[in-house]
């Protein structure tokens, strides 16, 4: 039998040659293309499967030394650069880079680039290279898939570890309230004075009727996966908060002084407002000076389309030069404090930033802190 093209023996032809054609067949078969840069000619030379995956049909593609490298995703065409100069620096003993390849459509292919140096010239400068491309879209859109998946259920883990602490700060306030309310009830010795705790037994049992409602909103919230909010007129809502904070306020006769002008309102989850004023109210009063009685003021503003929410307390402070990194992290504390449980900074942080919002400290160890929130007042 004769060579079509030579008219020689097909015997008489290059054996590597044809093992190299034998090889590109299978590649190409199993839809992996093969490439080849030879110094020499200063070109790339693709084969049918490299051009097939990115719909070229120009057959003097590869000519133009860039013709490949031009098409590579911008993102992505650094460490395509850098992982292929490794190699020729002999840094790694062969090249791979996984990078987006425009196609002749304008769309991109996620592609598996792979390639070493077969050759080198008198010189030990690579002479030629053979690689081979595979076309891994398909596994990248597993991959992203399964990544977004896996983000899902973070996120919803992490809604239900947030739910769980507000459902702890939240009903905690009121059950410490109840048990401080039935020992007074026990101690006292007029009719009188029991009516008047039997008043505040009813007026707690409706304030965590309304808690326990709030909760089940956010519930039913992340159910549909929409951020429902309330029009909340801020200085009622705080002076609810402050009659569950009645007792406490008292037993440490603290002050607090709620500056809202009444018109003032903003949207926002009820639940959420009242269990991030709650707990910087309480560690207003919980972490109080020593030498003086606590004086809390707060203050609401907007300042352009963003509000401005500010908690003024004047305790005991906090170190931030010692604890500026960690007043957000959970169960991180920062005072000897028994009721400490480094839960309530980073839940409230939480809540805040599912609003788009952020909160700042500033504090001053023996003269006071303030915490500043700032967000947007968005109807959902």
């Amino acid at each position: 039998m004769t060579s079509l093209r030579s008219g020689l023996p097909i015997d008489n032809l290059n054996s590597t040659f044809v093992d190299h054609l034998k090889w590109q067949l299978a590649l190409e078969l199993s839809g992996i293309g093969m490439w080849e840069y030879n110094a020499v000619a200063n070109r790339v030379y693709f084969s049918e499967g490299s051009k097939q995956i990115i719909g070229v049909t120009d057959p003097s593609f590869g000519c133009h030394i860039d013709a490949w490298n031009d098409r590579v995703h911008p993102d992505d065409r650094a460490l395509y650069f850098s992982n292929f100069q490794d190699h020729l620096n002999g840094l790694v003993p062969m090249y791979e880079n996984e990078h987006r390849v425009r196609c002749e459509d304008g769309s991109y292919k996620w592609i598996r680039d792979k390639g070493r140096i077969v050759e080198w010239d008198v010189h030990n400068n690579p002479k030629r290279i053979i690689g081979t491309h595979t076309d891994i879209t398909n596994q990248k859109q597993n991959e992203n898939t399964i990544n977004e998946s896996l983000l899902i259920a973070t996120e919803h883990n992490n809604k239900l570890k947030n739910f769980a602490h507000i459902v702890t700060h939240n009903l905690k306030q009121h059950t410490a309230n109840f048990e401080s309310l039935l020992e007074f009830y026990d101690e006292a010795e007029s009719s009188v004075e029991k009516e008047g705790i039997m008043a505040h037994l009813k007026s707690l049992s409706w304030s965590l009727s309304k808690t326990i409602s709030n909760l089940h909103d956010v519930v039913n919230v992340q159910n549909r996966k929409v951020k429902k909010t309330k029009k909340i007129y801020i200085a009622d809502a705080i002076d609810h908060i402050l009659e569950l904070l009645d007792i406490v306020i008292t037993e440490n006769n603290a002050t607090i002084h709620n500056n809202i002008p009444r018109k003032l309102f903003l949207y926002y989850n009820c639940s959420y407002f009242e269990s991030i004023i709650q707990n910087l109210l309480s560690n207003a009063i919980k972490y109080k000076h020593p030498d003086r009685d606590p004086v809390v003021s707060i203050n609401f503003y907007y300042v352009k389309n963003k509000f401005r929410l500010t908690i003024t307390d004047n305790g005991i402070g906090i170190d931030l030069n010692k604890y500026g990194n960690d007043i957000f992290e959970l169960y991180k504390t920062f005072h000897n404090n028994d009721d400490a449980e480094g839960v309530g900074l980073y839940l409230i942080k939480n809540q805040i930033e599912s609003y788009g919002g952020t909160i700042k400290v500033e504090s001053e160890v023996n003269v006071g802190t303030t915490f500043t929130i700032t967000g947007k007042s968005k109807k959902v």
